[in-house]
């Protein structure tokens, strides 16, 4: 049976089991840093308030767990969680920002080409075609960090809002929020707010990859 105090404790579960914490997890499902604070789970004349299903949604998305294995921790069923996040664990290959950009690591269709990569293990809901791409400098500040991992994944279906990781013909290779896509062009929204918007010609894009999942 659902209550308000198990739904905040599966909340601090599953931001415990995917090593971050409370304020960590909220900035990684891009919602406000003080959205899961306690302060925050109790409205002024204290009666319990609720997290929104939008939240919930986003903070499942953002740390690639099953909505099975949500509900498994607002029933306590520690076994079959376990048993969930253990068979979501798969090792992809890991590159560094500056090897996506240089030439002879990817196909023309941006999945990693040859054999010999680093890998590293990830709790996300990963396929084969998924890969890592460790961030590094501080461009993506503030919601990648230097030394962050993001899993992306090739094929996967894009669209408005999606935050996904973009390949130019020129080697260029950034990550942006999606803001729109067409034939002609597609249209990056910066996550750095020192680092501009993009608008670039779809000629010149060899890549588009969604983000699926990001260590922090």
């Amino acid at each position: 049976m659902l209550s308000h105090d198990r739904v905040w404790a599966a909340i601090d579960a599953l931001a415990e089991r995917y090593s971050l914490s409370a304020s960590g997890l909220a900035r990684r499902a891009g919602l406000d840093s003080t959205a899961f604070n306690k302060s925050k789970r109790l409205s002024s004349d204290g009666r319990p308030r609720w997290p929104s299903t939008e939240s919930l949604a986003k903070i499942i998305e953002a740390t690639g767990a099953s909505l099975d294995e949500f509900t498994g921790l607002i029933e306590g069923r520690a076994g079959s969680v376990q048993a969930a996040s253990v068979a979501s664990r798969r090792s992809v290959p890991l590159l560094g920002f500056a090897q996506a950009g240089a030439g002879g690591f990817f196909d023309d269709a941006g999945f990693p080409a040859g054999q010999g990569w680093d890998l590293v293990e990830v709790p996300a809901q990963s396929t084969e075609s998924s890969y890592a791409l460790q961030v590094q400098g501080d461009s993506m500040l503030p919601l990648y960090r230097n030394g962050d991992v993001l899993i992306v994944e090739p094929g996967a279906v894009t669209r408005k809002g999606d935050r996904v990781v973009v390949k130019t013909t020129a080697g260029e290779v950034m990550a942006k929020v999606l803001e729109r896509q067409t034939v002609k062009s597609i249209a990056l929204v910066s996550l750095n707010p020192d680092h501009p918007d993009r608008d670039i010609p779809m000629r010149d894009v060899e890549w588009v990859a969604r983000i699926v999942w990001a260590s922090q």
